[in-house]
């Protein structure tokens, strides 16, 4: 009996049970696989997506993190969401109607942010849960013409990141670990990086709609646990190709940087919510970078697509070519463990 760390199961682990236990169903036009983060099911004239996830890293804000990390992975379709449901299992010791009002309250703040319905969900105290987890259900349209999948990146794409590395974890660990980072950060620094959670924010809703109408996009990837490295090997698996990625145009910030620095982790494997990734046509990104510029979201081409044969590979600083690193669980998982 093999134990499985915490994080993410292993790709091959996943990719083994899914073939096994997948059954086809002719209106699934995308169904569970590797760096498929949503389902997309033919409605007739539109496509319903269809996404669900959990929070189980952060506490603090657990409903807003809910809300908008489901979004993304739906708005990453080239899908609007429009309905959400939340089960919120609360731990069974501490829980309070004022912390069940706050995480409704969260919900609902976000939700109004992004036009969405909050419809439905669960709520419970569970027994022997040591700490409240909200799992998010998100659902959104698209008309059947304009949906994108990971699986559409290119060979010659360029790959695109918008704001910066890593916006979710810098702002988990500012908010969880406030008193480790005391040695390092200001009380002002430590505050900024927290808010990172609302500024720039975790959202890519708005960037992933202005980059789909700029065009040229191929393919749209939200990294979340295992960072921006997971998140280009789950883009190249899911699309059966290969990266070559420029280590100097990494947007990683440098909050970031300094804290895991300090925590010995790595910005590469550190959950990553709040950057885009981005698979488009080479002549293409620079209508991209100008139109999200214009909107204030930065973003930096960061390297791009090659055949598979090539490969994940990272061009580093000091001009050596070296593959893309693979993180068995995210960075913050690691920290937290």
């Amino acid at each position: 009996m093999t134990r499985i760390p915490v994080g993410k199961l292993p790709s091959g682990l996943l990719k083994d049970l899914l073939h096994r236990y997948t059954r086809s169903d002719p209106r699934v036009i995308v169904g569970p696989g590797i760096g498929r983060d949503a389902a997309i099911i033919d409605m007739g004239g539109s496509c319903l997506v269809a996404k669900t996830d959990p929070v189980t890293f952060a506490t603090d804000e657990i409903g807003r993190y809910a809300v908008h990390i489901n979004a993304n992975d739906v708005a990453c379709c080239g899908a609007t969401p429009r309905w959400f449901l939340a089960t919120i299992l609360f731990a069974d010791q501490g829980s309070t109607t004022e912390l069940a009002e706050s995480i409704f309250s969260q919900i609902d703040e976000a939700c109004r942010e992004l036009n969405i319905s909050l419809c439905g969900g669960h709520t419970e105290v569970t027994y022997d849960l040591p700490r409240t987890i909200v799992i998010g259900q998100m659902l959104g349209e698209v008309s059947a013409d304009s949906y994108v999948t990971t699986c559409g990146a290119k060979v010659g794409d360029a790959l695109i990141v918008t704001k910066g590395i890593a916006v979710e974890g810098t702002a988990i660990i500012a908010r969880e670990k406030r008193e480790t980072l005391g040695s390092i950060l200001s009380p002002a620094d430590i505050k900024r990086c927290a808010n990172l959670l609302r500024e720039p924010g975790i959202s890519v809703v708005k960037d992933a709609k202005l980059a789909l109408q700029t065009g040229g996009v191929h393919a749209l990837h939200d990294p979340t646990e295992g960072g921006i490295a997971t998140g280009l090997w789950e883009l190249a698996e899911a699309a059966e190709v290969g990266v070559l990625i420029n280590e100097k145009r990494l947007p990683i910030l440098p909050e970031c940087r300094t804290i895991c620095h300090h925590l010995d982790l790595d910005p590469l494997g550190l959950i990553a919510s709040g950057s885009l990734l981005i698979s488009a046509q080479s002549d293409c990104a620079d209508a991209i970078l100008r139109n999200l510029s214009a909107a204030r979201i930065d973003a930096d081409v960061i390297g791009k697509v090659v055949p598979a044969s090539e490969g994940c590979s990272i061009h580093g600083a000091d001009g050596s070519v070296q593959p893309l690193p693979v993180f068995p669980c995210d960075e913050i998982a690691r920290l937290f463990e």
